[in-house]
């Protein structure tokens, strides 16, 4: 593992004395003299941590969530520190600036995070001219596409991100659940979300026709939110199987603000890591029954350990994804949990993680 990364617990508590968004940009920074070239522990896994999903080859299911590399500065860096694969984004049509600042809290009494960033990014073109320079390099990079805020088409805008990121992406990842943009989470509605869904696959076939080179169209995976009710879920999931999509990505950040003690516990936005723990674990649960294992579910929130992510796919996970824990624990936190879980593997007796899935 990188070496120099290893003192990250030393500079702890210089990064946490800076705000969080600066504390961000530095990570970023470092990550970049990450070496990536023929690294032996390039998407560290085993036989027993591989699996498939939607048509893809996981080395290992732990994954990095959108939101850490909006805009797809260091996904091979991420990749050579041993997670199976990374998301960038999200990313909208039109390079946007986000949210007033401050607009990042750490709520370290809690291990959580809140942020009200709202899809800060530098737009679709500047995110190109990176995925097209590393993509002869390999391993799984997802793209998580959003909608510029002032956008007067919503759906317009995913279908255009669709058709520019569709010969980049491993997969494409359909955010239509932050808390931070006004009215996105409407478009989780039955009927929006039918719509949005047909544009978006409408405009990823067009992207690849006569594009036989660059491969099969990359799956599409839906990105929803912890706080829906029944009825909803009901309905997310019908759409995502009747429209055939890759997988769900359960969940985004909560607006639920229960049991926080940290001093930043009072601010808008959306609130991710341990806080989120339950309630996402839950919501996995919530879309496994109600699909009936037939659409692969990824498990995202809180999870900060192995023991948390075996949970995670005990409960209907075929994969998993990390953000907020890397800030409290370090950007090798991938590598430590796959390891983890192929120890807890052994323990369980079990021989893949697609035994595992489903299996509480």
């Amino acid at each position: 593992m990188f070496s120099s990364f290893k003192l990250f617990d030393l500079a702890r508590p210089a990064i946490f004395a800076l705000d969080s968004e600066t504390g961000h940009k530095l990570a970023i920074k470092a990550l970049k003299a990450v070496p990536i070239g023929a690294s032996p522990k390039r998407q560290a896994g085993t036989s027993s941590l591989a699996i498939n999903v939607a048509g893809l080859d996981f080395p290992n299911p732990v994954g990095v969530a959108a939101g850490f590399d909006k805009d797809a500065e260091v996904p091979d860096s991420l990749l050579a520190l041993g997670f199976g694969f990374t998301e960038v984004g999200s990313i909208t049509p039109r390079p946007q600036a986000g949210n007033p600042k401050p607009r990042l809290f750490r709520l370290t009494e809690d291990q959580g995070v809140i942020n009200r960033m709202g899809f800060n990014n530098a737009g679709a073109v500047a995110a190109v001219k990176r995925l097209e320079a590393r993509k002869t390099r390999g391993g799984l990079v997802g793209i998580n596409i959003g909608a510029n805020k002032d956008s007067e088409d919503r759906i317009a805008d995913y279908a255009e991100m669709a058709r520019v990121m569709t010969p980049y992406a491993s997969y494409l990842a359909v955010n239509v659940s932050s808390p931070n943009t006004p009215g996105l989470r409407a478009l989780q509605d039955e009927g929006a979300l039918s719509a949005l869904i047909d544009g978006v696959i409408a405009a990823r076939a067009e992207a690849m026709e006569g594009a036989a080179s660059r491969g099969s169209l990359p799956p599409m995976f839906l990105k929803v939110a912890p706080d829906l009710e029944p009825q909803d879920i009901d309905a997310i999931s019908r759409i995502a199987m009747d429209k055939g999509l890759g997988a769900l990505i359960v969940s985004n950040t909560t607006i639920s603000r229960d049991g926080l003690t940290s001093r930043h516990a009072g601010e808008t936005g959306g609130l991710s890591g341990q806080p989120l723990r339950q309630l996402a674990l839950q919501r996995v649960r919530d879309f496994r029954a109600a699909t009936g294992g037939a659409i692969p579910l990824i498990g995202v929130g809180g999870i900060a350990t192995a023991e948390h992510a075996w949970e995670r796919i005990c409960a209907g996970a075929s994969l998993v994804q990390l953000y907020s824990a890397m800030v409290y624990h370090g950007p090798t936190l991938g590598a430590q949990i796959a390891r983890g879980l192929a120890r807890i593997m052994e323990r369980e007796g079990v021989s893949s993680i697609a035994e595992a899935v489903g299996s509480e």
